[in-house]
């Protein structure tokens, strides 16, 4: 059993604390904390494929020179960007993301309906920077916050009874399931066994501050669970997440429009993005490329019934 965070050789240590530098530079110091979550975090390797990142800041008007930038950052937290850098011969590529403090607070808390923050960071997220040790706390807590969202709002549309390993899988998969979102259809369970010892420990942390009960046991080698919640609280937790995967979709499809002004050549990644969690080769029109907002609409309703988006 793993926790399953695989080890940074120097030179990614080494690419991963200039890019940090380099984004506290860019959001003039108001970055507090710096988070690495995702395939990177997994495999270990910076140099192959996106770097995720989420910078979590002061606030949105110190983070940015552009009060346009600032302003669709509270509107529709976060704000997503694309970096990329050679070191020591090697290029290195980030995605990133920018939230304020108060915002992840809030987000990963059972008081935003949305899955977006909670649904991602009940994942398992390495902090590459934190100011200093009371903001490394504060972020702790706010991913410990997001695991216990998780299950607050899912448990009520899952078995009663399985392995935890079941539990964690159907949980992410009904949050991946309110997004527009290319990755295949295991990927929650790739995720859960790559983690299983982090979410075994995460449900054994939580146990007892949860709003329903939850047992724990073990049962031939494997952790297993039992919850007990009520059928008026599972009827109104199934239709809670019918409403969620509407709203989800909706803000999704917001989120990537708000990335093609964000990103230098948005279009492209978004492209390159399909293409390699698809393995279909996504070509962009010229007329999207150069019109995106007046013909985006049509390209993106066509992948999405060729089944590229879920």
């Amino acid at each position: 059993m793993t926790d399953g965070f695989a080890p940074l050789e120097s030179d990614a240590k080494a690419a991963l604390a200039k890019l940090v530098q380099r984004l506290r530079e860019t959001h003039r110091d108001a970055i507090s904390g710096v988070l690495l979550y995702g395939s990177c975090l997994r495999s270990g390797d910076v140099f192959d494929g996106l770097v995720d990142l989420y910078l979590v800041c002061d606030g949105y008007r110190a983070a940015y020179a552009r009060r346009g930038l600032a302003l669709s950052n509270w509107l529709l937290p976060p704000n997503v960007f694309y970096i990329e850098f050679e070191h020591a011969g090697r290029k290195l590529r980030s995605k990133y993301a920018v939230i304020s403090m108060a915002d992840f607070r809030h987000g990963c808390s059972t008081r935003t309906f949305e899955s977006y923050i909670w649904g991602r960071f009940a994942q398992p997220a390495s902090i590459l920077y934190a100011r200093d040790p009371s903001t490394r706390v504060a972020i702790e807590q706010c991913l410990l916050t997001a695991s216990s969202t998780l299950l607050e709002r899912t448990a009520p549309c899952l078995q009663a009874t399985g392995t935890v390993h079941a539990l964690w899988r159907d949980a992410l998969a009904l949050s991946y399931g309110s997004e527009l979102r290319a990755e295949r259809s295991g990927r929650a369970a790739e995720l859960v066994n790559a983690f299983l010892g982090h979410y075994e420990n995460t449900t054994r942390q939580l146990q007892a501050e949860l709003s329903f009960s939850l047992e724990l046991y073990e049962q031939q080698g494997e952790l297993h669970y039992q919850t007990d919640i009520a059928r008026s609280r599972r009827a109104i937790g199934k239709l809670a997440w019918r409403l969620r995967r509407g709203q989800g979709k909706l803000f999704s499809v917001l989120r990537l429009l708000k990335g093609l002004f964000t990103f230098d050549g948005g279009i492209d990644y978004v492209a390159w993005k399909l293409t390699r969690h698809t393995g279909q080769q996504i070509v962009v029109p010229e007329r999207v490329r150069r019109f995106p907002l007046l013909f985006m609409w049509g390209f993106f309703w066509r992948l999405y019934r060729q089944g590229v988006f879920r």
